[in-house]
């Protein structure tokens, strides 16, 4: 089971960040796509909890998405900072990826609950259609997959840091 928890981590890692990064042009460009998912959001929520509240999601919700993916893609990626600076002596090898991982699972799996939540609450609905063209759903079930395997792995990772404490203080 343990060796088979970091190639489970790291490929959950990689899928996160291939959706999260691949977005970002999107998010910070101001891409129509984009402009039409926070703007849908931002009048449903004026409409729904605060005018102000969906006036700023609407202007500033994907940069602030945007940034919270790019923050959690780095915390995905730099145990292999840390794999390749450890080749150099300066820290040890051992023990970073798993902190790493269960935290960036959890704060993966906690942008996507955003996003599930605004697409089954507001008129964005699973399958958004911009321009009179669907997604077919795909940004919806790129949310749960990220939300769900999230989730997963930082239950995994967990899991290997109780392992990491109970070995290393075995009277506890």
């Amino acid at each position: 089971m343990s060796r088979i928890v970091p190639i489970l981590s790291w490929a959950i890692s990689l899928w996160i960040c291939n959706v999260f990064l691949s977005s970002l042009p999107y998010k910070f460009s101001g891409h129509a796509d984009t402009v039409h998912i926070f703007s849908t959001i931002g009048l449903w929520m004026q409409a729904d909890i605060s005018v102000p509240l969906g006036s700023v999601f609407a202007t500033y919700g994907a940069i602030a998405v945007g940034s919270v993916e790019l923050f959690t893609s780095i915390m995905l990626l730099f145990p292999a900072l840390l794999f390749m600076v450890s080749f150099t002596g300066a820290i040890p090898s051992t023990g970073y990826r798993v902190y790493f991982h269960a935290v960036g699972g959890l704060m993966s799996a906690a942008v996507m609950s955003g996003a599930v939540f605004f697409h089954l609450a507001t008129p964005l609905g699973v399958e958004v259609l911009h321009k009179g063209v669907s997604d077919g759903g795909s940004l919806f079930y790129a949310a749960v997959s990220i939300l769900v395997l999230g989730l997963f792995m930082a239950l995994l990772n967990y899991q290997m840091i109780r392992q990491i404490n109970r070995y290393q203080n075995p009277c506890e």
